[in-house]
């Protein structure tokens, strides 16, 4: 079903601008980022995405998949707002660095598995939402860099730490310090993306990568991806973790039932395997 359908359009001056969309069905929900014509990442788009996802925590939803329905996934912060921020007051720029750096930490940390499904080029802030989701699949004719230093900045919502945490720190900065913009098989080569696919295959290798997620227990997927986060916290046991995890799973009520089925589903077939 839609939720909502659509998005109700944010308003900025009494001017109504529709920039996402969400549905959800079943256990997927979908966010569609939608501003014409770049998903350009702007205050007010920063201020709609925060509330969209105050909804989709409050729902059924375990798995997450956020694409475009423009020609790009996300040319990045809205040039034109930082134009206006830089003549007036640089500390504007930094607000919205921060803002955005703030969303996309939220969006890492949401309880949801996460799907990037990127059919365009994913550039700048484009690039650092993909990087903030927990699975990326791209088609093989899309872009990606972060080439904020052609504009003397550096990625500024995250793009210099996740990079460098997920690809290492030679393509870090090989793709930041030479505002290198990458395409089809070297986005899978450098780990930018798990899977890299033909733009037709694009869609339904997503939903069926979405699909069979969504069978999993929710409670056990949410666990899972703070014990993969502690990895990166040296502050966090992530042994310990893993520990107390499995010990809330044991208890838990759907573990339990999917336990006894594939016991059960066992047991019916060595039976039936005896003479």
């Amino acid at each position: 079903m839609a939720w909502p359908a659509p998005t109700p359009p944010h308003r900025i001056n009494g001017i109504g601008i529709l920039m996402l969309r969400v549905a959800i069905e079943g256990r997927v929900a979908t966010l569609t980022l939608s501003r014409p014509p770049v998903n350009a990442m702007s205050t007010a788009w920063i201020e709609l995405f925060s509330s969209v996802l105050d909804r989709i925590e409050q729902s059924d939803a375990c798995v997450l998949v956020v694409k475009s329905d423009q020609r790009v996934f996300s040319a990045g912060a809205d040039i034109g707002e930082i134009q206006s921020y830089a003549k007036r007051h640089g500390n504007q720029v930094i607000a919205l660095a921060r803002n955005l750096q703030g969303l996309f930490t939220r969006w890492e940390q949401l309880p949801q598995v996460t799907i990037a499904e990127v059919a365009g080029a994913a550039l700048g802030g484009g690039l650092e939402l993909v990087l903030a989701c927990d699975l990326r699949i791209a088609a093989d004719t899309c872009r990606m860099g972060l080439p904020e230093l052609q504009l003397g900045l550096l990625p500024g919502a995250g793009g210099t730490q996740r990079l460098t945490a997920l690809c290492g720190r030679a393509v870090a900065a090989r793709l930041i310090l030479g505002a290198e913009v990458i395409s089809g098989k070297e986005i899978a080569e450098l780990g930018l993306a798990q899977w890299v696919v033909s733009l037709s295959e694009l869609e339904p290798r997503t939903a069926a990568l979405a699909g069979n997620i969504a069978t999993l227990s929710s409670q056990a997927l949410t666990e899972a991806k703070r014990a993969i986060a502690a990895w990166f916290d040296p502050s966090r046991d992530g042994f310990a973790e893993e520990l107390a995890a499995t010990e809330r799973l044991l208890a838990s009520p759907d573990t339990q039932a999917r336990l006894a089925a594939f016991f059960d589903k066992h047991a019916i077939a060595k039976a039936k395997s005896l003479p």
